[in-house]
């Protein structure tokens, strides 16, 4: 299934992922020497990028991502919320996961922005025993049916 563009990864420039590693690099070297401008520096990220990140994601930036992904991840959305996202493209999204899509990480955070299931990652790549061996379809049908309970 084709998804529609407001569901596929947003082109990122040369340019832009150039200025974010850029900027990645300096806040990781400030961390230890500056730590005070380094918070300041990582507030001034977040607030152009709409990320949340922290001073562990820049410190440990390579540990599980190479420069250029981070970057990428900084330049995209970090809730991609889509109104009128449908169950077709959720499974479809949930498919792509399961498939290890080059761009899982998007679609991982488009996924949980778009469905009610606070542990969706969990559902999807560590779900239960009832759910080991379920098909795409099941995992959707199971992250829209979860409800929160009203305090």
């Amino acid at each position: 299934m084709n998804l529609r563009p407001e569901l596929t990864p947003p082109p990122v420039s040369r340019q832009r992922l150039d200025a974010l590693r850029s900027d990645v690099e300096r806040i990781a070297g400030l961390l230890d020497v500056h730590p005070e401008a380094a918070a300041e520096a990582i507030m001034a990220f977040n607030a152009t990028s709409g990320h949340d990140y922290n001073a562990l994601d820049f410190a440990k930036h390579d540990g599980s991502r190479s420069l250029e992904e981070f970057a990428r991840e900084a330049a995209r959305p970090a809730r991609p919320v889509v109104a009128d996202i449908t169950r077709d493209e959720l499974v479809e999204i949930v498919r792509r996961l399961l498939m290890a899509d080059p761009e899982s990480d998007f679609y991982l955070r488009l996924l949980e922005a778009n469905v009610p299931h606070p542990r969706v990652r969990d559902l999807v790549f560590h779900p239960s025993d009832d759910l080991e061996d379920a098909f795409a379809e099941q995992l959707v049908d199971e992250a829209l049916k979860y409800r929160p309970i009203a305090l």
